[in-house]
């Protein structure tokens, strides 16, 4: 599995309340879920997103936007409308309170004029903790222009998907994933040297062998030399290459991910320290505690406690 789909893997949109709006001006929607990321595909029309800090961005027709959480933020016609008497709505449907009391989803907010603002809109849960290091990559808001034709499909699937038929609530949320899967790899491409290095690694042909076979199997006892020979280079030209694209070293970067992996077992697992370590490679727990405790300032028993 390549590192972006293993991100993925922790945040997918599994019961996703989606809401294909149809806004007549002057209008805001606040959005206080505190999902880790909100997409927001805009069908016709247009408008501002307000970030929590002030920051603005403008939103036109075939265009999409991802929210980076938990932060509340609104979208509006205008700026100017925050400030003046309009018709306001919120979306908070990952909260505590049953949702089914104020559905939204397939909801057409004012007349479906020529003039009115169409969106899609889907939040995202989180299902594990894979997917902090790709939301920490992520801008608080990034833009991708969507090729025109996308869009009518798209509102055509949620008009079908909101109906509540046999089996649209699976299709509205595979919809959301696929959104959000060419969304983020449109911006990261546009990013270019700017991605995440593990993103650019997928790319690169002597770093990806590498790349997959430490995702395969990070409890492996991988050595700089075994994968060198992943990639059939020699081993000083693939550690100045793995490091130069990731920006850390090929080993340094596996025990990354296996902490990673250590704190996904430990919050989402029964299993036991010692088996906790073996699978990622380490010969007793004694040793996985000590640099577990020492890139994570706790041990894991302390780390599974606090979470």
């Amino acid at each position: 599995m390549d590192p972006l789909s293993q991100l993925l893997s922790g945040i997918r949109a599994e019961g996703s309340v989606v809401t294909h709006a149809v806004l007549t001006a002057p209008w805001t929607i606040r959005f206080t879920d505190g999902a880790p990321m909100t997409m927001i595909t805009v069908l016709r029309g247009g408008g501002t997103l307000v970030l929590a800090d002030g920051t603005r961005q403008c939103l036109a027709a075939d265009d999409t936007v991802i929210v980076r959480g938990p932060e509340p933020f609104h979208f509006t016609d205008r700026p100017e409308s925050l400030g003046v008497p309009h018709t306001e709505y919120e979306i908070a449907c990952f909260t505590e309170v049953d949702c089914t009391a104020a559905d939204l989803s397939g909801i057409n907010w004012g007349e479906d004029s020529g003039e009115a603002t169409a969106l899609l809109v889907g939040a995202y849960r989180a299902s594990s903790r894979r997917h902090e290091r790709l939301v920490r990559a992520l801008p608080p808001a990034l833009v991708i222009h969507e090729d025109a034709e996308i869009c009518p499909w798209m509102e055509a699937v949620a008009t079908e998907a909101v109906s509540h038929s046999a089996g649209s609530q699976a299709m509205m949320d595979r919809l959301l994933d696929w959104g959000l899967v060419c969304t983020l790899r449109s911006w990261f491409e546009q990013a270019g040297a700017d991605a995440p290095g593990w993103y650019r690694g997928v790319e690169d042909p002597l770093v990806a062998p590498a790349l997959e076979a430490i995702h395969a199997r990070p409890g492996l006892p991988w050595t700089v030399a075994s994968l060198a020979a992943q990639a059939g280079v020699s081993r000083a030209l693939f550690a100045k290459r793995f490091t130069a694209i990731m920006g850390t070293p090929p080993l340094a970067y596996l025990t990354e991910l296996r902490m990673e992996e250590a704190e996904e077992l430990l919050t989402a697992t029964d299993l036991t320290v010692a088996q906790i370590a073996r699978s990622l490679g380490y010969a007793d727990a004694f040793g996985f505690s000590a640099a577990f405790k020492r890139h994570r300032g706790l041990s894991p028993t302390g780390f599974r406690a606090a979470a």
